[in-house]
């Protein structure tokens, strides 16, 4: 006698709707969306858009930021709140730069009605709605929202990436000076001062200023405010960033609020001298990945203590192409020998971090 047994299904499964591989579902302000897609076809930007708006839509975060927007208009030929940041959120996903660049959205008429608008607004009328925001209530406005996608994650340990850059202007805009900028040299521009969470990319603020405020001496204010408003519980393991970042005023100013920092070294004519005596010593250990570190302490003018410098050092295996350009016409192109009883180091720059 034989014994059948079957199996008990606990939770039956569903009946999904029969989809195609090339198609799918998306729930968007204007309903569900049957989208499909043609590998063949060329990319477009906005062909992920639709599952973007879903998550929007699901997680409430675009009603709950036209609601919070402190912009009133009483005008009866006023536009909607909801088309107006609907037109600066389309121009955002799609990589736009200036006001102008809004027009090539005017011929849209598929994804604004996905994100419950009724019509693209100008460039003009972008321009003078988003002008009647209060500047003080706008900040708080974005920060607040910014803060309830980006706060959760702070409970852990993380590190804050410090990055300074410049933005070329063209035409009149405020706060556009002359100042260091690299590619456009003599052209006006805008400092940017970006505070942003490591590994994950996620800014937590930037401040804009002039384009003769790109010295971080002008944006010491920005990062300990952001810090102040983060909180004790909230702050970041480790400060980081370029060598510009290295300068007394920040270093002293962590010290004082015991929080760890990583800041590039200037590697300056006295720098590289302090460093050669320590560069000749043997006790280098194991770094990593073929790299082998050192620490040693080093006092520059204008420091008001020593502070402990981090070296390190990887040897190159292969040979070194050299190139030599006194003859700005024709550069040349020459391999380097190393003799037999001879080592060859690469090192990386100096770096130097809190006690």
């Amino acid at each position: 006698m034989g014994t059948e047994t079957t199996s008990l299904v606990v939770h039956p499964e569903g009946e999904p709707p029969e989809v195609e591989a090339w198609s799918t579902v998306a729930d968007t302000y204007a309903g569900r969306v049957h989208v499909e897609w043609d590998a063949t076809a060329p990319v477009t930007p906005f062909g992920q858009l639709p599952f973007f708006i879903e998550y929007l839509k699901q997680g409430g975060l675009f009603d709950g930021w036209v609601a919070d927007c402190p912009l009133s208009l009483s005008s009866p030929n006023a536009p909607r709140k909801r088309d107006l940041l609907g037109t600066v959120l389309l121009s955002v996903l799609a990589g736009h730069r200036r006001y102008a660049h809004i027009t090539a959205l005017r011929c849209d008429r598929v994804n604004p009605p996905l994100l419950g608008m009724r019509k693209v607004l100008s460039e003009d009328a972008v321009r003078r709605g988003l002008a009647k925001i209060d500047e003080a209530k706008g900040v708080n406005w974005l920060q607040g929202h910014l803060d309830y996608c980006t706060t959760p994650l702070l409970s852990e340990p993380w590190v804050l990436d410090m990055d300074s850059t410049v933005k070329t202007l063209y035409g009149h805009q405020e706060g556009a000076e002359n100042g260091y900028n690299p590619a456009k040299p003599g052209r006006p521009s805008h400092a940017y001062h970006t505070y942003m969470l490591s590994s994950l990319r996620l800014v937590l603020r930037v401040d804009v200023l002039p384009g003769d405020e790109y010295n971080v001496a002008h944006a010491t204010d920005g990062l300990w405010s952001l810090l102040d408003h983060l909180g004790p519980i909230r702050r970041p393991a480790l400060l980081r960033g370029d060598k510009s970042w290295g300068i007394e005023r920040v270093m002293s100013r962590a010290e004082q609020n015991d929080l760890a920092y990583l800041f590039r070294l200037r590697m300056t004519a006295n720098v590289k001298r302090d460093l050669v005596r320590a560069m000749h010593h043997s006790d280098w250990s194991d770094a990593g990945q073929g790299w082998q570190g050192k620490q040693t302490r080093l006092r520059l003018h204008g420091w008001s203590r020593h502070r402990r410098i981090i070296l390190l050092r990887r040897k190159l295996a292969h040979g070194v192409a050299l190139s030599e350009r006194s003859d700005p016409a024709q550069p040349l192109l020459s391999f380097g020998e190393v003799e037999a009883d001879k080592e060859l180091w690469e090192y990386a720059r100096a770096g130097y971090v809190a006690d």
